[in-house]
């Protein structure tokens, strides 16, 4: 068995570099906690080698394209602040029955002065 550093004579069709959570992780500037978390949910694409997971640069090419926040266009800033307004709010109709009061209980030191032990 040739030594694993040792080049394979199909070296032309090179495998793709695998990644662990911890080199993808320092590349995103995150723990790689949160690399295994969202790979874990399945948020995030990998590749499970055994019970570990890995990375090829398409995976993490496609993680940074999925978490790309682009700014919105003048058209569609002025369409999300007019539809971000909250609604205002309806007053309750006079109909409805006032609600319950709650009432406290007296705290258990008072409860318990009502009980003479004959101890």
């Amino acid at each position: 068995m040739p030594p694993a550093s040792a080049p394979t004579p199909h070296a032309d069709s090179a495998l793709p570099r695998l990644y662990v959570p911890d080199e993808v992780a320092a590349v995103l500037g995150c723990s790689a906690w949160w690399v295994k978390d969202r790979a874990r949910r399945r948020l995030i694409p990998f590749t499970r080698v055994g019970r570990a997971y890995r990375f090829t640069g398409e995976h993490l090419a496609e993680i940074i394209r999925m978490h790309e926040a682009r700014p919105l266009a003048p058209q569609q800033h002025r369409a999300a602040a007019s539809a971000s307004k909250p609604p205002t709010p309806q007053p309750s109709p006079p109909s409805a029955p006032p609600a319950a009061r709650l009432r406290a209980r007296p705290p258990r030191r008072a409860r318990q002065g009502q009980f003479e032990t004959a101890a």
